[in-house]
């Protein structure tokens, strides 16, 4: 990713009211290969090569939200793009729903 992704700020960031709906739009979107409590291990996953990443872990939690952001537009292989799917307030509110699923 690039070194700028890191300083994209949150316009979302300790907005808990999109939770909600962001919860919504990662059942929707995300679970299949993340998992529905984000492990990684959603049904999609045994099926890919390269295995999703687990949104719990510290790896993925120590990233910026201007990272998560960037990671969701642009996705990689096998994760598709967001980029035109959903809006940008819908990847924001993605990212804020990722954060809370750190140690569980």
């Amino acid at each position: 990713m690039p070194a700028s992704a890191t300083g994209i700020e949150n316009p979302l960031a300790g907005n808990t009211s999109v939770l909600g709906n962001a919860k919504v739009l990662y059942v929707g979107n995300c679970s299949p290969c993340h998992g529905k409590r984000g492990k990684g291990d959603g049904p999609a996953a045994a099926a890919l090569k390269i295995k999703p990443a687990d949104h719990t872990s510290a790896k993925v939690q120590s990233m910026s939200d201007g990272s998560l952001y960037w990671m969701i537009a642009t996705g990689h292989t096998p994760m598709p793009s967001y980029k035109t799917a959903l809006t940008t307030k819908q990847k924001w509110e993605l990212v804020n729903y990722i954060r809370t699923m750190a140690n569980k």
